[in-house]
């Protein structure tokens, strides 16, 4: 690929781009609605896309993603608050963010719709321990700020 030309992998996450609040229920805590706050901007040369989020509840991580190419594979890599390092892999296609990553005994993967209008963006993470069985996990609605991108 020419060195000045945006990879189109990458310019398909142009949609996430700004300030988002989000609310998000987790098994663990049935009766709990867990606030946050998430923001992706590009990093200058638009090579990679940061992503940070922060949760209003002590038993949910902040963290930070840096998405972009490692090799030939698009990849998130994941920090938090806790200390956990995680790899994932990353794809938006059309409206559909999906988030992934096969890890023998803890596989999880997100699948995402963003509204037709960008003002929402909704999925729920699920997780696998048995490589064989998928339950659901994290249910998560980002909604854009208004101002934002």
């Amino acid at each position: 690929m020419d060195e000045g030309a945006r990879n189109p992998e990458l310019a398909a996450l142009d949609p996430l781009v700004g300030e988002w609040t989000s609310k998000a229920t987790h098994p663990m805590f049935p009766a709990t609605v867990v606030s946050g706050r998430m923001t992706y901007e590009w990093l200058e040369g638009e090579r990679f896309l940061i992503q940070r989020s922060s949760a209003d509840h002590p038993d949910f991580p902040d963290s930070i993603s840096v998405i972009g190419f490692a090799s030939d594979e698009l990849a998130a890599h994941y920090f938090d608050s806790r200390g956990v390092f995680r790899i994932y892999r990353v794809a938006m296609a059309g409206d559909t963010l999906r988030i992934w990553r096969d890890a023998p005994g803890f596989s999880q993967r997100l699948e995402a719709k963003l509204s037709d209008d960008g003002a929402t963006l909704a999925g729920v993470w699920q997780l696998s321990r048995d490589d064989e069985t998928w339950d659901d996990d994290l249910s998560i609605t980002f909604t854009r700020r208004r101002g934002g991108s």
